[in-house]
């Protein structure tokens, strides 16, 4: 994941599958920097947090404490800095990475 970018690169050892437009978090709500492991995998989840409520997101893969990536259906512009510091990502987008990333697989979060 390169937050320059806005940038999400799935790799199968040294090999990128896919690459990824997303939006990450605004300056006041940074994404994590480092090295995860996804630590649950939920088709659905709602999230909440200061000012939002967004029942049943879909492809939510958590990877850092409330921090995850997943998909939108409230119009997040995608490419820019824009979350409340996950990772998000169109809905077709976030269901290819959820069918493809397993509980442990590891995230890498670079500035």
């Amino acid at each position: 994941m390169d937050l320059s970018e806005q940038k999400l690169y799935a790799y199968r050892g040294n090999k990128v599958l896919k690459e990824f437009t997303v939006s990450t978090g605004r300056w006041n709500t940074p994404t994590p920097i480092g090295e995860f492991r996804v630590w649950i995998k939920l088709l659905y989840d709602d999230m909440e947090g200061p000012g939002y409520f967004y029942p049943k997101v879909p492809y939510v893969l958590y990877f850092y404490q409330g921090y995850g990536i997943h998909g939108t259906y409230w119009g997040t512009p995608i490419g820019q800095p824009a979350s409340a510091g996950c990772i998000t990502m169109r809905n077709e987008d976030a269901a290819w990475v959820y069918e493809h990333a397993d509980v442990g697989t590891l995230i890498k979060i670079h500035p």
